[in-house]
């Protein structure tokens, strides 16, 4: 049975989705490729996966978490798993571009088809797709937003950690 739940963050309200214990899905406010709300299935704020995805979530937006540690329920193609996988091996307040990553996944011209997967992640911020940034470390293309991105690689690069109290949106 799917569940889902909604969380305020320093970015705007988060909809987290958990399905069979797992985390299935984080989606932004206005992200693009986010799922019909009826997908979501019914609201329980009760849920376990839930109570401790906030509270990681919480942590990682005080400055007081770098890696998640969460059941996850990625549903995707064979390539779109292996992109978010790798995206995973990215380390907090670091970036990789498509190309490296390309490379790093033994496709090396496989760029534009890692940015597409990229763009699909359906686990934002905990599966860290915002790391990911164009050839020249410039910052192309965020399913929820260019100045969400901005914000998390900011935040994630400031050494006293932590968002500012007023959130984003």
């Amino acid at each position: 049975m799917r569940t889902h739940t909604v969380m305020a963050s320093p970015v705007g309200d988060l909809t987290l989705v958990a399905e069979d214990a797992a985390l299935r899905g984080l989606y932004m406010t206005d992200q693009r490729h986010r799922p019909p709300r009826e997908s979501f299935g019914v609201r329980d704020d009760a849920d376990p996966v839930f109570r401790e995805a906030v509270r990681q979530l919480t942590a990682y937006f005080a400055g007081e978490l770098t890696v998640f540690d969460l059941p996850l329920r990625l549903v995707g193609t064979d390539f779109q798993r292996r992109v978010w996988a790798a995206l995973c091996d990215i380390p907090y307040g670091e970036t990789v571009s498509y190309g490296a990553l390309a490379e790093r996944l033994g496709s090396p011209g496989a760029s534009r088809a890692v940015g597409l997967a990229n763009g699909r992640n359906p686990i934002g911020i905990i599966v860290p797709c915002h790391r990911v940034v164009g050839a020249g470390g410039g910052l192309t293309g965020y399913g929820g937003g260019l100045d969400r991105k901005r914000r998390l690689l900011d935040f994630e690069k400031a050494p006293s950690g932590g968002f500012a109290a007023q959130a984003l949106f």
